[in-house]
């Protein structure tokens, strides 16, 4: 599939009516795990092409310019209304979190083994037991508040046990900053990478920054503040990797372009017909999107999409989720990696005047007054032990104890 090469409609016959924009929500009950992924993806990746293209107009002294970005932005808008009508209103906030901790695992998993630039995989990886941590604690509280086991909800498809405590996972700002990838020295899956990881992470951090002050209990108001900030700081790593060489126009040739073979991808992927159909819809309206930005790169920079594909504009393997389990515990071996600069190191070989140990004190206090600490003490003072699902034993022995919250590892030299 060459998205450049299909037959699109024009742009203005693309916008639907209200009636066509609130569609029927998915069932909580019977929905399969990788439906509701997909549409937390997929919300998240709207909001991504909806803010690169606000962004740009604030900058932007062209009023034609800004005119074809409106038309762009607008389209997006009706898209991800769309997509948000999707989820049911008797879904809590918490069982939806569930589902974007969910899509942070499996996803980054999938990426991360399709990932052929070593410093692109690395920084995958290293997120990747962050968010299976968070994923983790979630369920915890899930469980502690309400008697729910998040198993169900992610329908057995990923593991749910600690990985990089929370409590570890605060690092000095400058240890978040990465190095930038030219987009055109590297293979197309990596923009791709890129692109779609950022926007999920960007969209969860928003997520919770926007629904801390919401959640009904104190204990939760602070966990969802917590990994809030955890979340800023994967922005900042993933956005990081982003070239900044790239100019709007080329910017948003590349954001059609992946929403486009995501689309394409949930299409292929999806067991619900109804919600098949909807993606097939979206599919149609980003060529159309897709055709009007390249138009625009001609117009306004003189360039051709073929100068930004120069491999051809055919879509790499399609995304497609399934169950990641054996390589996130693979990857649980490197739990002890904390940033460094731009790169990583384990915490044992770092100095110990390193500022990673001073901004982690500095920042948290007494760790176990921390919701991400305290909500799996509570559970286990609750039930005798914490909540997880694993299909065996947990393969980082200072983590294997389901009747002890650890907050030590990757935190204290020697843990």
């Amino acid at each position: 599939m060459n998205p450049f090469e299909e037959k699109a409609k024009d742009i203005d016959k693309t916008y639907k009516s209200w009636k066509s924009i609130n569609v029927k929500p998915y069932d909580k009950e019977t929905v399969d795990p990788y439906t509701r992924v997909r549409v937390i993806l997929m919300n998240g990746t709207e909001f991504e092409a909806i803010w690169n293209t606000a962004r740009w107009n604030r900058h932007c002294t062209n009023n034609e310019v800004r005119r074809g970005m409106a038309l762009l932005r607008r389209g997006e808008q009706q898209q991800q209304k769309r997509i948000a009508s999707l989820k049911p209103r008797n879904e809590s906030m918490l069982e939806h979190t569930i589902g974007y901790e969910q899509l942070a695992v499996d996803l980054t998993a999938i990426l991360a083994q399709r990932e052929k630039n070593s410093y692109v995989k690395k920084q995958l990886d290293f997120a990747l037991l962050e968010d299976f941590d968070h994923l983790y604690r979630y369920a915890d509280l899930l469980d502690f508040e309400k008697g729910i086991h998040a198993e169900k909800l992610v329908g057995r498809y990923t593991e749910i046990m600690p990985g990089r405590p929370t409590v570890a996972e605060a690092r000095h700002p400058g240890d978040d900053v990465r190095y930038y990838i030219n987009n055109y020295l590297n293979d197309p899956i990596t923009r791709l990478n890129i692109g779609i990881i950022t926007a999920a992470e960007q969209q969860t951090m928003n997520y919770y920054l926007n629904i801390a002050n919401l959640y009904e209990s104190e204990l939760g108001r602070k966990l969802y503040s917590e990994i809030a900030m955890i979340e800023e700081q994967h922005v900042t790593g993933y956005g990081c990797l982003s070239d900044p060489t790239v100019d709007m126009f080329e910017c948003m040739v590349m954001h059609e372009y992946t929403e486009c073979y995501l689309y394409w991808s949930c299409y292929n992927d999806e067991k619900d017909a109804r919600i098949k159909e909807l993606w097939l819809m979206h599919f149609e309206e980003e060529l159309s999107h897709l055709r009007f930005a390249v138009q625009m790169l001609e117009k306004y920079n003189g360039k051709v999409w073929q100068q930004l594909f120069p491999e051809g504009g055919e879509f790499p393997q399609l995304l497609s989720f399934s169950p990641q389990k054996e390589y996130v515990r693979e990857v649980l071996k490197s739990v002890r990696l904390t940033g460094q600069a731009e790169g990583f190191e384990e915490v044992d070989k770092l100095p110990n005047n390193y500022r990673f140990f001073s901004y982690n004190r500095a920042v948290q206090g007494n760790v176990k007054s921390l919701a991400s600490h305290a909500v799996i003490e509570k559970t286990i003072k609750k039930f005798g032990r914490d909540y997880r699902f694993e299909e065996k034993a947990h393969p980082i022995h200072a983590l294997n104890d389901s009747k002890s919250a650890n907050a030590d590892v990757a935190r204290i030299k020697g843990a």
